[in-house]
């Protein structure tokens, strides 16, 4: 795809993986920023991007185009020790002064009021971009501003420590904006409260092997990275707390010992989860760790992420013609999309370029690109604490991910089929798929139809994670929902087992309290007729051996339109139903078939002889257990 804009040559002697230089990141910083500066109002408060609004409004799409901007400005300034050949300081400068001078009138300049979240929300997150842009270029910005102008920005920006958080990351927002006004003298008690408060907040979502819930439930996600991480390490390294750093720069070192398996060999990110519109923001993390010391990866292979996933999606259609990131994952996609998406969101990706505060001299840009570490062999690794199971192959550089722990309910939410959300609910995830979206079949998905009806996975509850040599596990139970008529069936659970080894993923499911005449489907993953990949799913008991092909004509964030192999069974009381899937680039692992030669199963347990070497997995019920070795 072309780039709207121009890059330095690729240097593949520093960077075999990808060509790509401390110069490329700063030049395609400099041609977002000149793309979305295009649409700035007269006074140069608000960036209003063409296209659809979000749920918020036009005139808060308008800041966030100026704050998400200005996060990227920051870093490109701050990383350069102040150069800013194209003037961005000017701009942002005029516009705070533009956008302060009467807040919540409604003219052309003007920012909205920081309110609640369930009021007027979304100010406060961009409150964080704007906070933080003015720490990273206060001495080039902040310190030459009008004193007056400067009164007009914290009272702004003290909207956000006077009103509520939505209850997750967005404590960080105010957490933010309070550290920059410490950092500027501007400090009180007020600041000092919302900076104890989302401190405390953390370490109650806090669940080990680097893994943050967002929020008081169990919703893991991309959110660790760009968010849970990234706030409270910057502010550290940013501010100088020897004590905080260590803190929070121990939980990120841990985080991306499992987070950094996490990249597929072309440099995607793991399509999972919320905001996906981000895209190359899912770097951050790995940036922010080379930069402050606070990793397990070496910076060769720091780089070959982050600079991996940045060129992953600018060569993929990620900008339109004029230069500006699409609301969605390569191009345009709704499916990606939620209702607080609006035309500037996408530049949270700004958070990507954390990586330039690394000097030209760092590390970070100065050793020589390495093979990330799916490019280094077979993987697989159990994340017991988030309940998930991450398996990657090497030749065909693919990552998957088998969802047994992150779901998007919040506690005091019902467990309503209304609210399914693809982008949780399915039992695997890759970096070369995308979930089907809502309407068309489930892939990943097993489904209990009673009356006619299809059931979706909604709360996850995790029965344990595990992994040896070149094998691992993980498993959960829920409650099937459904969507129209009762809501569920009294009784009704499945509790479901994934164990993986090479390419392959032995799918176990027990189905409980099934009324008689109960239909179960299963699928696999989905995949574009015309894509390098197949898709294989292999019925092994209870299950119609080989699987009948279905469409989703809606296509997913990769392909337009996609199929998918099901597999059709049958449930009364209690059932056990055992498949093989893979998801591999053509020509595939073989018939999966072939893959085992001894399948036994009963609603105690399941035991699989593999044809490769002999070995046995046994699965077993109450409790989960999963063991594998030398039959």
């Amino acid at each position: 795809m072309r780039i709207p804009f121009e890059l330095p040559p690729e240097d593949r002697a520093s960077s075999p993986y990808t060509g790509y230089t401390r110069a490329h990141w700063e030049a395609v910083a400099d041609g977002l920023l000149a793309a979305a500066w295009r649409w700035s109002t007269p006074g140069r408060a608000l960036l209003d991007l063409p296209g659809r609004p979000s749920r918020s409004g036009v005139r808060s799409d308008g800041l966030e185009g100026f704050a998400r901007t200005f996060l990227a400005a920051g870093f490109r300034v701050a990383g350069a020790g102040g150069e800013d050949p194209h003037g961005w300081v000017g701009r942002y400068a005029e516009g705070l002064a533009s956008g302060t001078r009467s807040p919540g009138r409604d003219d052309t300049e003007s920012w909205p009021l920081i309110l609640d979240h369930d009021v007027q929300g979304q100010p406060m997150v961009e409150s964080a971009s704007v906070a933080l842009g003015l720490r990273l270029t206060a001495p080039w910005l902040w310190k030459h501003l009008d004193a007056g102008v400067q009164d007009r920005v914290e009272e702004w920006l003290r909207g956000s420590l006077r009103h509520v958080p939505a209850p997750n990351n967005w404590y960080l927002f105010p957490y933010t904006v309070a550290g920059f006004l410490e950092s500027v003298g501007r400090g009180d008690a007020g600041t000092a409260a919302v900076r104890q408060r989302a401190l405390e907040l953390m370490e109650g979502w806090y669940r080990g092997e680097g893994w943050y819930a967002d929020g008081d439930g169990r919703a893991f996600d991309h959110y660790n990275g760009w968010a849970l991480h990234l706030y409270p390490v910057l502010d550290a390294h940013l501010g100088g707390d020897a004590a905080l750093l260590a803190r929070y720069g121990d939980r990120l070192r841990e985080h991306l010992a499992g987070f950094g398996l996490m990249f597929g060999a072309d440099g995607a990110p793991m399509h999972f989860g919320r905001s996906l519109a981000y895209r190359f923001a899912a770097s951050a993390a790995v940036g922010l760790g080379s930069l402050t010391g606070h990793t397990p990866l070496t910076p060769g292979a720091s780089r070959r992420l982050v600079s991996g996933s940045l060129r992953h999606f600018l060569d993929r259609g990620a900008l339109t013609d004029d230069g500006l990131l699409s609301l969605g994952w390569y191009g345009p996609n709704d499916a990606t999309l939620q209702t607080y998406s609006g035309p500037a969101s996408p530049y949270w990706a700004s958070k990507a370029f954390v990586s330039l505060l690394a000097p030209a001299g760092h590390p970070l840009w100065t050793a020589t690109e390495e093979a990330a570490p799916v490019e280094e062999g077979d993987r697989v690794l159990a994340l017991a604490s988030p309940g998930l199971l991450v398996q990657a192959t090497r030749e065909d550089g693919i990552v998957r991910l088998h969802n047994h722990g992150s779901d998007h309910v919040r506690p005091h939410e019902a467990e309503s089929a209304d609210g399914d959300d693809p982008h949780y609910g399915r039992q695997a995830y890759s970096t070369r798929t995308g979930p089907t979206a809502t309407g068309n079949i489930a892939d990943n998905h097993l489904s209990v139809e009673v009356g006619g009806r299809r059931s979706v996975r909604r709360r996850i509850h995790p029965l344990g994670a595990g992994h040896g040599d070149g094998w691992g596990w993980a498993a959960s139970w829920h409650r099937p929902v459904f969507v129209g008529g009762p809501p569920m069936v009294p009784g009704l659970r499945v509790e479901s087992v994934t164990v993986v080894r090479g390419p392959y993923e032995l799918r176990v499911h027990r189905v409980v309290g099934a009324p008689a005449g109960a239909r179960l489907t299963h699928t696999g993953w989905a995949t574009g007729p015309l894509e390098p990949l197949v898709s294989a799913l292999h019925g092994l008991h209870g299950w119609s051996p080989e699987p009948e092909t279905v469409r989703a004509p809606q296509g997913t964030a990769y392909v337009p339109w996609a199929e998918l192999p099901r597999l059709v069974g049958e449930a009364d009381g209690t059932s056990v139903h055992v498949s093989l899937a893979a998801l591999t680039g053509a020509p595939g692992p073989g018939p999966l078939a072939e893959a085992v030669t001894r399948v036994v199963a009963d609603t105690d347990g399941v035991e699989v002889v593999w044809a490769k070497d002999g070995a046995c997995t046994r699965v077993s019920f109450d409790p989960v257990r999963v063991t594998h070795g030398r039959s």
